[in-house]
Parts: structure tokens; C-alpha cells; sequence
């Protein structure tokens, strides 16, 4: 294991995925990692209050909200010394991390994360410096509009990868429209998949993995899915969350 364990775990404000974030939180610090919190002012931000109550989901709440394992993470992730003491967005110096991961969230407060010109500018260095990569779910689009300078083109350009499937996204969305509106739609006018694919060299690069019906779990990540390319680790949703967790822990101990 690299005697620098710092992993960079940027998030917005309000709006994070509390499953994406607090599941790799508390496995990754079991394992001897030191997760760093980053958010736009340096404040102690929050998951999106919609996943972690489910209200407002109706019918579809067993099926939308995080699940049990994940609400636990989060009330003993909001007691830790690192998530109440994040650092600011501009503070980041990527010299100081082994690694960086990126989770996702759809609600509209995850914009000022994904539209952010200080991330964009940071997290090529990430793949400038062969470092390991992680992201999942809308965290993927971050990575699509971060732009390698030589090149001109994403940093992902070259690599094979998965994000949230327009499918799941489309789904959520008509499920839930008629009370929601467009919640479950981050960016109405294009799904996740769409801009992936389109800062990707070739539409084959986007991997979709068997139909994502079943959530993995701590004892049976056969349900899980993620996509490994060298250094950089992708995975498509919440019930991938361990199956990626578990693999991105490998993938941050090798040489």
C-alpha cells in the first residue's frame, strides 16, 4: 500500500448521493484510507434530504430512497472529524493525494460540483500524474468536461467507462414526474449516458453491464457492476456502490 493513503472527495454543497458517499467513506477509511472532503466554500455540506427520507417518493420510495446500510454510513459519516472539516475548493493542491474520487447525485444542487472551474482545472493533473481515479453515477460527467490540455479532449477520451444509464435516469424520471417534475433530471436536456458518450472517442468505450434491476450488497456484490480502465474506475449507480468500492480499494493498492 503507498504511504500517502489522501483521497480527494470533492462534493457540492447540498445534493450528494448520500450512498455514493457514505458507503466508500466508511469502507474506505476501514481500510486505512484518509478521506479528504472538498466543497466550494470550505463548509460541511449535505446529502440530498430526498434519498435519505424518501419522502415525496410515494409508492416508490423502497425503490428510489438510499437504502438502510447507506442512512448509517451517512448519521456516522456526520460525526466525523473529516467530514465536518472540509476543505475549500481552491484550497486543493493535487500534490497532496494518492487519489481522487467522484461521486454523484441528481438533484440540482449538485451543478455547482459538476459545473465547477476549479475542479475542471484540478482533476486533470489526476490522470497528467498516472494517479488512480474513481467515479461514479453523475460523478462520470465531471470527468467528461475536465479537458486534458494537450489533447484538447476529456481526460476520458481514451478509456472505457460507465456512468448512470439513460435508461435508469429516464425511468426514475417518469416514475416520479407528475409530483417531481424534472428532480430526477439533472440536466433536462441531456441524459448522463448522452454526454459521456459524447466526450468519448468512440460510443463502444461506453460499457452498460447487465440490466441494472437488483442493488449489490457488503456480503454479495454479484449485482454490482463497475468498469476498471488502467487507472480509472467507473461505476453506474447505488446498487453498483460495493462491487466498486471493493475493486476501487484493489485498484489503490497496487504499484
Amino acid at each position: 500500500m503507498k504511504k500517502n493513503k489522501n483521497i480527494l472527495l470533492p462534493i457540492p454543497s447540498y445534493g450528494f448521493d448520500p450512498t455514493e458517499v457514505a458507503i466508500p467513506w466508511k469502507i474506505l477509511s476501514e481500510n486505512g484510507f484518509q478521506i479528504i472532503f472538498a466543497t466550494p466554500e470550505g463548509k460541511k455540506a449535505e446529502g440530498d434530504r430526498l434519498m435519505l427520507t424518501g419522502d415525496k417518493l410515494g409508492v416508490f420510495k423502497s425503490l428510489l430512497k438510499a437504502r438502510k446500510d447507506a442512512v448509517s454510513a451517512y448519521d456516522l459519516m456526520l460525526k466525523s472529524k473529516e467530514f465536518n472539516n472540509p476543505i475549500k475548493y481552491s484550497e486543493i493542491n493535487e500534490d497532496e493525494f494518492y487519489s481522487i474520487y467522484l461521486p454523484g447525485g441528481h438533484d440540482k444542487g449538485v451543478k455547482e460540483y459538476l459545473e465547477s472551474p476549479v475542479l475542471q482545472r484540478i482533476i486533470p493533473l489526476f490522470f497528467e500524474n498516472n494517479k488512480k481515479v474513481g467515479a461514479i453515477c453523475h460523478g462520470v460527467i465531471l470527468l467528461a468536461r475536465c479537458i486534458n490540455k494537450e489533447t484538447l479532449k476529456s481526460v476520458i477520451y481514451e478509456y472505457r467507462t460507465t456512468s448512470l444509464l439513460k435508461s435508469q435516469e429516464l425511468l426514475a424520471y417518469k416514475l416520479t414526474k407528475l409530483w417531481l417534475k424534472d428532480y430526477y433530471l439533472t440536466y433536462p436536456e441531456i441524459t448522463v449516458e448522452d454526454e459521456v458518450i459524447s466526450s468519448l472517442k468512440s460510443k463502444s468505450q461506453f460499457i452498460y453491464g447487465s440490466k441494472p434491476v437488483f442493488r449489490d450488497t457488503l456480503n454479495n456484490t454479484k449485482h454490482g457492476f463497475f468498469v476498471r480502465d488502467k487507472n480509472y474506475i467507473s461505476a453506474r449507480w447505488p446498487g453498483d456502490i460495493y462491487s466498486f468500492v471493493f475493486s476501487y480499494i484493489k485498484l489503490l493498492n497496487e504499484e
